[in-house]
C-alpha cells in the first residue's frame, strides 16, 4: 500500500485551494499518510498571496513540519516569488521535483 502523496494545487479557485490544502494538511496532522509533499503552481501562488485565509491555512501545513514549494519559474514571471518566500514557502523549479517524487512512488493529487 503506498501512503506517500504529493498535492499539486493549481486552481485560482478558492473553494478547491482550501479543500486541497486542508486534505493535505490533515494527511499529516491525524497520519492518514506517512509523507504529504504540497507544491502551489501559477493561479494558486497568487491566491495564496491575496487571501489570508489560505495563509493561515498554509502556516497550518507548515506546522506539520513540512515545507509547501512554489514553481519558481511561474512565480518569476507573475512577480510572486518573493511574497511567496516570505510566507516560508521554498521557491524552485519543480518540474524534477514533482517528476521524482512520482518515481518514487509518490501518488500525485492535483486541485
Amino acid at each position: 500500500m503506498n501512503n506517500k502523496l504529493v498535492v499539486i494545487i493549481s486552481t485560482a479557485e478558492l473553494a478547491k485551494a482550501q479543500t486541497g490544502l486542508m486534505y493535505a494538511t490533515n494527511c499529516l496532522k491525524h497520519g492518514w499518510m506517512e509523507d504529504v509533499r504540497l507544491f502551489l503552481f501559477g493561479p494558486a501562488e497568487s491566491l495564496v498571496l491575496e487571501d489570508p485565509d489560505l495563509q493561515e491555512m498554509l502556516l497550518e501545513f507548515q506546522r506539520q513540519d513540512q515545507q509547501p514549494i512554489a514553481c519558481k519559474f511561474l512565480s518569476d514571471r507573475e512577480g510572486t516569488s518573493t511574497g511567496l518566500s516570505e510566507l516560508g514557502v521554498e521557491v524552485a523549479y519543480v518540474g524534477s521535483l514533482i517528476s521524482d517524487l512520482i518515481k518514487q512512488g509518490y501518488v500525485p493529487m492535483v486541485w
